[in-house]
């Protein structure tokens, strides 16, 4: 008999979110799961770990049916260290997946995403991973549509595996946005930014204080990116890396003479 595959689920909204409620049902049918996960919301985290504090992780009753579950005071690239050297004593599991988070996670959002920054931890130990999220920001959005192309996608990756460093982060249309998922694309990251301004306010001790907001600016109009996917009604899947070195840049550096 066939050894079921060991799946680590994780996020960044934190262990009560629906999301990851919805994300333990759909892989509890593909194979063993072990869960850490925030015990807070850690949205817009990045790849931040704990090293100035320390790390407190407990069981959680949250998800009955299971045996190994965790919440854990740290980030979700923290989650995933402490599940594979703590939880599970150093055995790495045969995929990371994390989310389903609340909220897009297109182009440079990648780079602040908590939700990927999993995936990029399970990629960083050489472990397949692949980040998921749905483009709607409501606590309780719909997350019905997604379980589909959630499992197709994960055994895709359970059978034909990723090359070692590399994450997907895959992003699915919110179901209200269009009458069906048209498909699943291949993409890129887009060239987009976020426009940040900071609304300056004045608390109850007449102490002024600043909130970020700003606004999405997507200048990138390919028809071969994951904002154009989204738009168009499609899944996308963007295959990433956590290497940033600018390689094209190197030749052009060492003529520099420095």
């Amino acid at each position: 008999m066939k050894k079921k595959p060991l799946i680590l689920v994780s996020n960044d909204d934190g262990i009560t979110a629906k999301g990851i409620a919805t994300l333990v049902e759909i892989v509890s049918e593909l194979g063993e799961v072990v869960v850490v996960a925030p015990n807070k919301p850690q949205s817009g985290m990045g790849h931040a770990i704990t090293i100035h504090e320390p790390l407190k992780i407990y069981r959680s009753t949250i998800f009955p049916h299971l045996k190994e579950v965790y919440e854990a005071s740290g980030t979700p690239a923290d989650c995933v260290k402490l599940a594979k050297h703590y939880v599970l004593h150093g055995n790495a599991p045969d995929l990371v997946v994390s989310g389903i988070n609340h909220g897009s996670n297109t182009s440079i959002s990648i780079l602040y995403s908590g939700t990927m920054s999993a995936a990029i931890e399970g990629a960083i130990e050489g472990i397949p991973a692949i980040g998921f999220s749905l483009c709607d920001y409501g606590a309780d959005a719909d997350f019905s549509h997604t379980k589909p192309y959630i499992k197709k996608i994960i055994e895709n990756v359970l059978e034909k595996g990723l090359p070692k460093g590399t994450a997907l982060n895959v992003n699915i249309p919110a179901k209200h946005s269009h009458a069906a998922i048209k498909g699943i694309k291949i993409c890129r990251q887009a060239k987009a930014y976020w426009k940040e301004e900071f609304d300056e306010r004045t608390d109850p001790y007449n102490r002024k204080y600043l909130w970020l907001t700003g606004k999405f600016v997507n200048n990138d109009h390919g028809e071969d990116t994951d904002e154009w996917a989204i738009a168009n009604g499609y899944v996308s899947i963007v295959p990433c890396v956590f290497d940033l070195t600018a390689h094209h840049f190197i030749s052009t550096m060492n003529e520099w003479g420095m």
